[in-house]
């Protein structure tokens, strides 16, 4: 353990400091307004007493620190530094949910909305975040009644003949075929962007005054969408809740319990609860400092930075954040610890939401522990299987081949450990030897890194085990258990014309008969899931090559284009979804082609000259 001395030569100035371990090994990364001051602050009694500080500093071999000339600039550098190491005691933010927002570039001619992954700083738009896809989607089909705005590229638009059906049912107000004026266009565009905003008021008020103008010169029918647009953003209207008196607020709340952390984010938009996200992390240290390690990570990605940010606990050196965070969104950031009054019941609100979501995760665990014993019992294995893998071979006849590796930990699908393999060796039908390859291929690297399961699934019968052990023995793996599922097969009785559908099957090695589960137990339905997921994982990946083979091959098919100009179109853009998103310019500047031909290839692309294919 490294003695208090260490820190006599630390200045008192920003920066970060970095503990390391035995043998250089990072284990935690902090920032600090005061370096001195805070490093000293781990040796104190008071600090000593916390199980995971003392626990932490018996391990500490080595003290570094690195100055900043600002708080701000430590901030940065304390989450250069966490990605670069990825330090045991620090958290680094993966969340396996994926949010959407909603987008518009106010500088195209007719600005239009987009479902996005991302938030970046580029002048544009952001509406959400929405919890899904199909949430956005959903959003954006109702706007769509009330703002009829344009929904496909302008481009693409403007290349056909007449108006889509959209603008039939009144859908899409067709400005690529000039039948809507821009100044008329520009007013429903920022009339969307008002009621994304949650700006209702500001935006009946601008409606009515339209109404009013419209009717006064004798405009009847425009007055009359006027007052049809008005009452149904009323009635829209009635059935949100306002928290707030207007504004966009994200508001945290945490719980932790050991050394997990739960943290969960209410979004407030135009004074709108529109919808919240969660994270669990493992985290050892204190609750404030864990929370502020968590705005600094949350915030460097691309997201929506609102005007304000309510916290559960003061974060340390606040200015800095402020300061990081204004200057990320353009414009003055609040970091505020509200102590009564609406605001304090919105964190107590986050809080409640953070320690509900952590109750459900440890009533899931403590079922899925069960889940995993009775696995352990029933197919007499060495120990919990914790992490499973399962394998899965798909493709058509030996053509366009593919392999897929899927891993659950605790019961839980584990998708950063999802892979795809091309199959390389085999060029004809032979599951068997395509089986071989990518376990050969999986557990070499595996055996070399010490990065195995506890259990191994195969997709199949015992063919498909005996390929699994011999790939195992092969390779010299050990502790390693293996084990294959074989789906339920179509019978037809001996004595009777009744079609009946036999038991699912596992198979474990040295044995000649499966394993019977009983059906619909949960171990087996867990087996099944993990299987079915493999078999997902694996038929989407051959649809998509299926896919590229395809379109890439019926290319040739556009006039003009042959082998050299298609190989110069892939080479020119990388993929076949930057082929599909560049414009007709874009195309045309590709050496070797002509105006013509990228005219045919781009409406071969967007449905145009019977094509429609996308990538």
């Amino acid at each position: 353990m490294i003695s208090i001395e260490k820190t006599d030569n630390f200045p008192s100035a920003p920066g970060v400091y970095i503990m390391k371990g035995e043998g250089g090994t990072v284990l935690y990364v902090g920032k600090a307004r005061d370096l001195k001051k805070r490093v000293r602050s781990y040796f104190s009694k008071s600090r000593d007493s916390r199980y995971h500080i003392r626990f932490l500093m018996d391990r500490v071999a080595d003290l570094e620190f690195i100055v900043t000339d600002t708080e701000k600039e430590a901030l940065i550098l304390e989450n250069t530094l966490i990605k670069k190491y990825r330090p045991r005691y620090n958290f680094s933010l993966r969340d396996d949910k994926t949010y959407f927002s909603l987008r518009m570039d106010t500088a195209e001619e007719f600005p239009r909305l987009t479902i996005v992954r991302k938030v970046p700083r580029d002048g544009a738009r952001y509406f959400g975040p929405y919890s899904s896809a199909s949430s956005a989607r959903e959003v954006l089909k109702q706007l769509h009644k009330l703002f009829p705005l344009r929904r496909y590229p302008l481009e693409a638009c403007r290349q056909r003949k007449r108006p889509c059906l959209f603008y039939q049912i009144k859908q899409c107000s067709a400005p690529c075929h000039g039948l809507i004026s821009g100044e008329e266009y520009a007013a429903l565009a920022e009339g969307a962007a008002l009621f994304l905003e949650g700006k209702n008021r500001d935006l009946l008020k601008i409606l009515k005054g339209r109404m009013t103008q419209a009717a006064a010169t004798e405009h009847y029918e425009e007055a009359a969408r006027f007052r049809d647009l008005i009452g149904a953003i009323e009635v829209t209207v009635e059935r949100q809740k306002m928290v707030t008196h207007g504004g966009d607020s994200d508001v945290l709340g945490f719980y932790h319990e050991g050394s997990r952390l739960e943290i969960a984010i209410l979004f407030i938009r135009g004074g709108n609860l529109i919808g919240s996200r969660s994270y669990s992390v493992n985290w050892e240290m204190d609750d404030a400092e864990g929370v502020a390690s968590f705005m600094n990570e949350y915030y460097n990605q691309d997201v929506f930075i609102p005007e304000e940010v309510l916290v559960p606990v003061p974060p340390a050196e606040p200015e800095a954040f402020v300061e990081l965070l204004s200057e990320k969104r353009g414009r003055r950031v609040a970091v505020t610890h509200p102590r009564r009054g609406a605001k304090a019941d919105l964190v107590s609100l986050a809080v409640k939401n953070a320690m509900t979501t952590a109750m459900e995760k440890q009533k899931a665990a403590a079922g899925a522990e069960g889940v995993l014993l009775e696995l352990k019992e029933r197919l007499h294995l060495c120990k919990i299987p914790r992490r499973i893998e399962c394998y899965d071979i798909s493709n058509i006849q030996g053509q366009l081949a593919v392999g897929s590796g899927i891993a659950f930990a605790d019961g839980k699908a584990d998708k950063a450990r999802y892979r795809h393999y091309r199959i390389r060796t085999i060029d004809q039908a032979d599951d068997f030897g395509m089986m071989h390859e990518v376990l050969s291929r999986r557990f070499r690297e595996g055996a070399a890194s010490g990065d195995l399961p506890d259990l191994i699934i195969v997709d199949g019968g015992q063919g498909q085990l005996n390929i699994l052990t011999r790939v195992l023995r092969e390779l010299q793996v050990e502790g390693v258990e293996a084990a294959a599922l074989a789906k339920s097969r179509v019978e037809k009785g001996m004595a009777s014309d009744a079609i009946v559908r036999s038991d699912e099957r596992v198979f474990l090695p040295g044995r000649k008969n499966p394993v019977a589960l009983r059906q619909n137990s949960a171990p087996l339905l867990l087996l099944a899931r993990i299987r079915d997921e493999a078999h997902r994982f694996a038929i989407t990946y051959h649809k998509k090559l299926r896919g590229k083979a395809a379109l890439t091959s019926r290319l040739e098919e556009v006039a003009g284009v042959g082998a050299a100009r298609k190989k110069a179109l892939l080479r020119h853009f990388g993929s076949l979804q930057r082929l599909h998103e560049a414009s007709l310019e874009e195309i045309s500047a590709v050496k070797g082609m002509t105006r013509k031909v990228a005219e045919g290839v781009w409406g071969y692309l967007h449905g145009e000259n019977g094509g429609g294919a996308s990538p």
